[in-house]
């Protein structure tokens, strides 16, 4: 089996993250301090911090996209009789 090892990312899960240093044919693999996988932002600290503020950042631009059906006046007695 082939590695591109151009695509290949490490990541160390740990309270005090430090950079591993992995190589494959000489060549030094990137270290990353996050990465999204399912939907779900895992950090190398292991914290939620950062996925619970890009929760809050979609939810927030989400409501932004509707503020219009919320905010605007309806008239309910214009119904027919």
């Amino acid at each position: 089996m082939d590695i591109n090892v151009e695509k290949i990312k490490v990541m160390r899960i740990s309270r005090h993250p430090s950079p591993g240093e992995i190589t494959r044919d000489q060549t030094q693999l990137q270290n990353v301090e996050y990465f999204s996988c399912l939907g779900s932002l895992i950090t190398n600290d292991a914290t939620c911090t950062r996925e619970i503020t890009s929760v809050i950042a979609m939810a927030k631009a989400s409501f932004n996209k509707k503020k219009t059906l919320f905010t605007s006046k309806r008239d309910y007695n214009s119904r027919k009789q």
